[in-house]
């Protein structure tokens, strides 16, 4: 057997364009399937459906406290729950989830609907603009900070730090990368520091429902809080950018669906699911063994790091059939790994989904139809999908 540095299956540096990395994904499933790279210091990565979901739910083997994503992003201290595997994650697990139920996000849709509306209406006038840039960067900010309960000027801050952050990650900029991180840690100072001196109630705060944890009668590290909410500030910027993003490709491609969905809008939500399948917005979590292992003759040593690559697991034919064909109401949709497997399954779930929905009523309702007005970037490591979508867009009424 070859050692990790000796051999390399795929090159994860290699140019793509929307389309390519899922054809390279596809032959490494079929011939490769835990595959090896020498990029960002060298990686596993595991390629087919079962793999993938198996090592995200079995903690004990596969960690994440070690690293989380590749390529390796995080410098500073833990930033629970992510960084932090059972026992240890739950009790900030159990603080968070009561406040991402559906019947809590629901209560969202007026305020996610409006920000969706103004944001759109300057786009829908010009008849042009980047889906990206101009709305769906910008959407998930306004949503979180609702939900957050941010106050204006910090609002304000999540939205340039936010994007700025957003920016260094993709185009590798360590330093940059490090000088937002900081500026969302005095963020997430800032707000700690205020909830302390008024709290807020815990069932529709989350910052508060932090502080009023008690493991044996203490509460948090502040050091483990602030990394919390530093972690909340920015988790769930990027994915619904690069989410609407590719549906807007993949609507352009396809003006039939577009037209469907545009009249019979309650066949949205399955459509939705099956853009998260089709279009993963993370290619995948990073795990790292905790012991040898061996998986489909492959062995690997403890601590060497694996890439779970959702985004190739869901494009698996054994489980999903025409698996790179957009296929409504698919009758197993709700095995999709689009928000995990395990402990470390995505907790805004439904919030995703609520932003994702009202982003894609809103744009059809607006529009008669859109188009592709230019050349698609894409997004690097560790998300794959679309960066900036240029679109000519005709209004509903025509204009």
């Amino acid at each position: 057997m070859f050692t990790t540095a000796q051999h390399e299956d795929f090159d994860a540096l290699a140019p793509e364009d929307f389309d390519s990395p899922y054809r390279m994904y596809a032959e490494l499933r079929s011939g490769c399937p835990v595959a090896h790279t020498k990029a960002w210091g060298g990686f596993w990565a595991f390629m087919r459906y079962e793999d993938v979901a198996n090592a995200a739910a079995d903690y004990r083997t596969y960690t994440t406290t070690v690293q989380n994503v590749v390529p390796k992003l995080a410098f500073t201290g833990r930033r629970p729950p992510l960084h932090l595997d059972p026992p240890e994650h739950t009790v900030y697990r159990r603080a968070i989830n009561p406040l991402l139920t559906k019947e809590k996000i629901d209560l969202l849709e007026e305020p996610v609907r409006r920000f969706a509306v103004e944001l759109l209406a300057p786009i829908v006038a010009r008849g042009q603009g980047d889906i990206c840039n101009d709305f769906s960067a910008r959407l998930p900010i306004a949503v979180f900070a609702e939900w957050m309960n941010l106050p204006k000027d910090q609002v304000d801050t999540l939205r340039e730090t936010g994007r700025a952050y957003a920016i260094a990650v993709q185009t590798f900029n360590g330093e940059m990368v490090k000088k937002t991180s900081f500026k969302l840690y005095d963020m997430a100072r800032n707000l700690i520091a205020m909830r302390k001196q008024e709290l807020m109630d815990p069932e529709v705060d989350v910052t508060s429902a932090l502080l009023s944890v008690r493991v044996d009668g203490e509460p948090l590290p502040d050091a483990m809080i602030e990394g919390a909410v530093r972690q909340i500030l920015v988790v769930g910027i990027i994915a619904p950018h690069v989410m609407i993003g590719s549906i807007c490709v993949h609507l352009s491609r396809f003006p039939e669906l577009q037209n469907k969905l545009r009249q019979q809008p309650e066949l949205i939500p399955a459509a939705i699911e099956e853009y998260l399948r089709l279009y993963t917005p993370y290619r995948g979590f990073a795990r790292t063994p905790t012991k040898d292992i061996e998986v489909h003759g492959v062995k690997i040593k403890k601590d060497e790091p694996i890439a779970l690559v959702y985004a190739s697991a869901n494009r698996d034919e054994s489980v999903f059939p025409n698996a790179d064909q957009f296929i409504l109401d698919r009758p197993n949709i709700k095995d999709h790994l689009a928000f995990g497997r395990g402990p470390h399954n995505c907790p805004g779930v439904w919030l995703a989904r609520l932003e994702l929905r009202v982003a894609l009523e809103e744009l059809l309702a607006r529009t008669s139809h859109f188009e592709l007005n230019g050349p698609i970037a894409t997004t690097l490591c560790p998300e794959i999908g679309a960066l900036s979508v240029p679109l000519k867009l005709m209004s509903a009424g025509g204009a």
